[in-house]
């Protein structure tokens, strides 16, 4: 189970972070995907939550980051620098290895997400 929090409205440049508490952690894959109506869902980012790389699409890469809380079994996504294009319903994403890194069609549990809106 997977579950987010965090969504809301910010100005342009504004910052915000999302977070997403997951029943399985250790040695899982994860990633933040977003999706606005219409369109095919965004891989934003993807990593391994036992250490491993973290790969950052290239919408993102320099603005977005995420860490990671073990012993709450919680990663955050730290989004920077926001823009209007940012605007989307986030979602938190998991599945055992191997890790699908930014592809959705790989992850296997979703959570419900968290819209976020940059105006």
């Amino acid at each position: 189970q997977l579950v987010e929090s965090g969504g809301g409205s910010v100005p342009a440049g504004g910052s915000l972070t999302l977070s997403c508490t997951t029943s399985n952690y250790a040695n899982w894959c994860m990633g933040w995907f977003r999706q606005v109506p219409g369109k095919e869902r965004e891989g934003v980012v993807g990593f391994y939550t036992t250490g491993g790389a973290t790969y950052y699409s290239d919408s993102v890469k320099g603005r977005f980051t995420i860490s990671k809380d073990s012993a709450k079994k919680t990663v955050y996504l730290h989004m920077n620098d926001l823009k209007p294009e940012d605007t989307a319903m986030y979602y938190c994403a998991s599945s055992l290895p191997p890790c699908s890194k930014l592809v959705a069609s790989g992850y296997k549990y979703w959570g419900q997400g968290t819209q976020v809106t940059v105006s």
